[in-house]
């Protein structure tokens, strides 16, 4: 543990993480009371939240891992979070000079420029760390998002509810450039100084979609994705009706059960940080899917309060096995030259699978019963750990290890 946090790089990320997450967490939250403020609560002005949130992860994440394998992963991040704080501070002018609506615009610029980052930022930890390291890593990584479950709601709704949207978008600014500001503490991009490359970019990403399906790993890991996705995207919109229906309580408990999944997800990763080297990533995979199956299938047929934040605190725990494991898949079955690609091939699997269920969740709770929708979930939760039993004692293959300075 010590050798990954004494690590440059990783010191580097995990701070620029910070600050993006409490700059994300703000301005989320910030937009979302804005707009519930300015239309009333109005129900499609508050899905377009979603939809500029979502929309560019399926649209955009194929292009940006392409870029992100030709470009240099340094300064990629740090132009991507620059010019997020810029689209953002444009957003107050907008919003002094123009119009509320504007808001929208910094959900969109800044998820569209982190389809260029997100992936940049996996090179890095593939070009820098050593094989073994990486599943430790990638554990410390998922616990910051997972400590913002819970503290990034706390911290973006005082924001905004003391400070209001102005303060809020700069807040956001000001930690999107810090972010970058942490990022120049990595070691130059100069290594990876390559010849001129001779193919185009549309030959390159289908390239990378040709890469994805020759490698039999990466395949069943796509379609894990697409289930995953498929059964999150079904529960997900629905999670206020576990409260409201089965439980018979008022709507505000659900921050409750939200912030017990939340702890359960520090948890997890803390303890899969320990295990890490000792459980393989789809060990760890398989583990997190079949106790989701279990858990989500529990959660759609308690009537008890108690028995529901257990399992969703249990859920959480194992969540981080889910996350985890799947990077960790992907960084050791692919070439850094790939990363970007794969990255990008696989990330609209699941948001795509997650969109085409949650736009169809409130139609079929017209039609099945809220307990039926979540047994379907379970039941998809188990179909992705399916495809993965094949590759479950698969060693890390010895040709995808990179040293630092070979990419």
């Amino acid at each position: 543990m010590n050798q990954i946090l004494r690590n440059r790089v990783v010191q580097a990320i995990f701070i620029s993480a910070l600050f993006l997450q409490i700059g994300i967490w703000v301005r989320n939250f910030a937009v979302l009371l804005f707009v519930m403020d300015k239309t009333h609560g109005d129900a499609f002005a508050v899905s377009m939240i979603s939809v500029a949130e979502f929309a560019p992860i399926f649209i955009f994440s194929f292009i940006g891992g392409t870029f992100a394998d030709r470009w240099r992963p340094k300064r990629t991040m740090i132009w991507c979070d620059a010019l997020s704080a810029v689209s953002v501070f444009a957003v107050i002018l907008a919003l002094v000079f123009g119009t509320w609506k504007a808001v929208f615009f910094a959900t969109l610029i800044s998820s569209i420029l982190s389809q260029f980052s997100q992936p940049s930022g996996m090179k890095l930890f593939k070009m820098h760390l050593q094989e073994d390291l990486i599943q430790s890593a990638m554990s410390i990584y998922q616990t910051i998002f997972a400590i913002f479950m819970i503290l990034g709601p706390i911290v973006g709704t005082f924001v905004f509810q003391s400070f209001g949207i102005d303060i809020s978008i700069m807040v956001t600014g000001i930690a999107f450039l810090l972010s970058a500001l942490s990022l120049t503490l990595i070691p130059a991009d100069h290594s990876m100084e390559r010849e001129k490359k001779t193919t185009t970019l549309w030959q390159e990403m289908k390239s990378g979609i040709h890469y994805v399906l020759a490698k039999r790993e990466l395949k069943l890991l796509g379609i894990c994705f697409m289930a995953a996705g498929l059964a999150i995207g079904l529960m997900q919109p629905l999670n206020i009706f576990l409260v409201t229906e089965r439980l018979g309580l008022a709507k505000e408990h659900l921050q409750w059960l939200l912030t017990v999944n939340g702890i359960g997800m520090i948890l997890g990763g803390a303890v899969t940080m320990g295990f890490s080297k000792k459980i393989p990533p789809a060990k760890l995979l398989v583990i997190g899917m079949l106790v989701n199956a279990i858990g989500v299938g529990v959660l759609g047929l308690s009537t008890t309060l108690w028995i529901t934040l257990v399992t969703e605190f249990f859920c959480g725990l194992f969540m981080p096995c889910i996350q985890i494991g799947i990077n960790t898949l992907i960084l050791q079955n692919t070439d850094a030259d790939f990363i970007g690609r794969v990255n990008g091939t696989l990330s609209p699997l699941f948001t795509g699978s997650m969109v085409v269920t949650m736009s169809v969740a409130g139609s079929l709770k017209n039609l099945l019963s809220l307990v039926s929708i979540y047994e379907i979930s379970a039941v998809l939760f188990i179909i992705g750990l399916l495809f993965i039993v094949p590759i479950y004692n698969k060693a890390v293959p010895k040709s995808m290890e990179v040293q630092k300075d070979s990419v």
